[in-house]
C-alpha cells in the first residue's frame, strides 16, 4: 500500500466535565524551570529502538545545545480515542481494526473513547486501564446528523478537560478534518489551528490523526478535502505525531494506519531539560538528534516552558 503520512521531525455517556481537575492545577505541580516533552524514536530499518541510552541522544534550543536533564522510557500512557461523529457510517466497518488496536496496548496504557459533536466531546468510556471495557464504547459515528461541529474546536475542548495524569499523552482522532462550524476562507490553515496546537505542547499531548471521509456530500469538495488534510497534517506534525490518508477517498482499511501508530507508542522516551521560561513562560522550538544510524525522532515543533522561579 502506498501509504501517504506526513510527518514533521524537529454505561450511559459520562460528561466530560467527569474528566476532572483543571490543567492549571496539573501544571502547578510541574518543577518551575523544567520541561518534559515525548521524543517518538523512529527507525529507518527494522533495527531495535527500545533501549536508547541518554548518551546516544541530543537537544538543542536552535544552534544551541542543551544538557538533558533525564530521559527514560515512557511507561504509563495515557490514550484517547477521539471519533469525529460526522464522518460516513461506514466507517464503523473499520472498527474490528479499532478494537484490535485497542487490545494490543500494554497494561500500562488508559484509554480513554469519546465522539466528536456539537465541537465538544462526548465522552462513551472514561479513561480505563480495562481494555475491553473501552471497546464496547465504540459505535457507528451520527454521520449526517453530527455535520456542523469543528473538530478542532472538539479537541480543545477535550485537551481543557484532561484529568491530571502521567506526563505522557496521545490522542488518535479518526475524522475528515473538516470544520463545518468555522467553514473555509481562512487562509492556509483553520482559525482554531494555533491555539489547539498550542495547548497540546503546552500538555504534551500527541495527536494522531487518521482521515476518514465526511457523511456529508459537501465534504467530498476536493478543495475542502485537501485543505481539511493539510490541517491534519500540520496538527499532528506540530504535536509530534503523524498524520495517516491515502488520497480522499474512503479507505481500503485502517489497519496499517493503526499498526503503525502502536508501534510509534512502544518505541516513545520523555526527555527532561531545564529552561528559562521567564515571568509568563514562553514557548521554545526544539530539536532532538543522534548519531545513531537509520533512527530519527518525532518531536513537537515547540514546548512550553514553565515561569521561572523569582
Amino acid at each position: 500500500m502506498n501509504l501517504r503520512k506526513y510527518t514533521a521531525l524537529s454505561g450511559a455517556l459520562l460528561s466530560i466535565a467527569s474528566l476532572s481537575p483543571s490543567l492549571a492545577q496539573a501544571q502547578s505541580k510541574q518543577p518551575s524551570g523544567n520541561v518534559t516533552f515525548t521524543v517518538t524514536a523512529v527507525p529507518k530499518k527494522d533495527s531495535d529502538v527500545s533501549n536508547i541510552a541518554k548518551d546516544d541522544v541530543q537537544l538543542f534550543q536552535g544552534k544551541e545545545r542543551k544538557p538533558i536533564g533525564d530521559w527514560k522510557k515512557g511507561d504509563a500512557l495515557f490514550l484517547s480515542i477521539l471519533i469525529d461523529d460526522s464522518i460516513d457510517t461506514g466507517a464503523g466497518g473499520q472498527w474490528e481494526y479499532l478494537k484490535d488496536f485497542i487490545m494490543a496496548q500494554p497494561a500500562s496504557t488508559s484509554i480513554m473513547v469519546g465522539y466528536i459533536q456539537n465541537n465538544s466531546v462526548r465522552v462513551a468510556q472514561d479513561f480505563t486501564p480495562n481494555h475491553e471495557l473501552a471497546t464496547k464504547a465504540l459505535r457507528l459515528p451520527i454521520g449526517i446528523g453530527a455535520l456542523g461541529s469543528s473538530p478542532y474546536l472538539g479537541l480543545i475542548d477535550m485537551l481543557k478537560r484532561w484529568p491530571e495524569t502521567g506526563s505522557r499523552r496521545s490522542i488518535v482522532l479518526i475524522s475528515s478534518g473538516i470544520d463545518f462550524f468555522r467553514g473555509g476562507g481562512f487562509g492556509m490553515f483553520y482559525p482554531d489551528m494555533d491555539a489547539l496546537i498550542s495547548r497540546a505542547e503546552r500538555q504534551n499531548i500527541n495527536i494522531w490523526t487518521v482521515y476518514y471521509p465526511s457523511a456529508s456530500h459537501r465534504g467530498h469538495s476536493f478543495w475542502l478535502q485537501n485543505y481539511a488534510q493539510n490541517n491534519m497534517a500540520k496538527l499532528s506534525g506540530d504535536t509530534g505525531a503523524e498524520s495517516y490518508f491515502l488520497g480522499f477517498g474512503v479507505p481500503v482499511t485502517i489497519k496499517p494506519y493503526l499498526d503503525e501508530i502502536g508501534n510509534h507508542l512502544k518505541n516513545q522516551y520523555l526527555l527532561t531539560f531545564a529552561g528559562t521560561g521567564g515571568a509568563k513562560g514562553k514557548y521554545q522550538s526544539v530539536k532532538v538528534k543522534t548519531e545513531l544510524p537509520d533512527l530519527e525522532f518525532l518531536v513537537p515543533a515547540s514546548v512550553f516552558i514553565p515561569p521561572s522561579k523569582e
